[in-house]
């Protein structure tokens, strides 16, 4: 079998070299790049982020990616944000003023509450393992990115917001953070997003990896 070809987008502001290692471990051969022409010809992309959403849609707007982007999804190409790459997938964040996003899934990126579901105060980032639960309206994960992950598998996280999807059906799957249920992954048609690394995620984080890729 032929190996799954992926794309990353390389904007300046990803953890890329760790999002290159885990999919080749997966099997993938790996594209690293920022031009428009090779991103639109590819099969499947990943979007990766770290940092401010501001700074990186400034970035995506230099690199002239966001209409690039928005026809991927347009297309159908199976795409893949990765922890600020997932939230830039939203219409806008509310992360230092208010700034547009790709538009991609509806909703808007909001902090992580400093108050627990009990009033009582909690750190700000979310930085840990975190279990993932199926959200609420959803009863499995078939057919999606966590098909192959059971609910209570644990994830990495590292973030200060968190994606608030205007549709409850485009939420895959939770975790909770002081009482309060916290969007982990998300998904629409071919595009998904996972506020976690998964290439930080041990094994969990792989068969994610390699579904995306299958």
């Amino acid at each position: 079998m032929r190996p799954t070809n992926v794309t990353v987008i390389d904007y300046g502001v990803g953890n890329l070299l760790s999002v290159q290692r885990g999919l080749e471990y997966c099997g993938a051969e790996v594209c690293i790049t920022s031009q428009p022409k090779l991103i639109l010809t590819s099969s499947r992309v990943v979007l990766p982020g770290v940092g401010a959403f501001a700074n990186a849609m400034a970035e995506l707007e230099k690199f002239n990616l966001i209409e690039t982007i928005k026809e991927l999804g347009d297309r159908g190409t199976p795409l893949l944000g990765i922890c600020l790459g997932m939230q830039l997938l939203l219409d806008e964040s509310e992360e230092f003023g208010l700034t547009q996003g790709l538009g991609l899934i509806p909703g808007r990126v909001i902090p992580v509450p400093d108050v627990s579901s009990t009033g009582q105060s909690q750190k700000v980032p979310h930085i840990g393992w975190n279990n993932l639960v199926v959200s609420g309206k959803r009863l499995n994960w078939e057919g999606t990115i966590l098909e192959t992950v059971k609910p209570g598998d644990s994830t990495y996280f590292v973030h200060s917001f968190m994606a608030n999807p205007a549709d409850i059906h485009h939420r895959i799957a939770d975790c909770i953070y002081g009482g309060i249920s916290i969007s982990a992954v998300i998904g629409r048609d071919q595009i998904f997003g996972c506020q976690f690394h998964p290439e930080k995620s041990g094994e969990v984080g792989l068969k994610i990896l390699r579904q995306f890729l299958a």
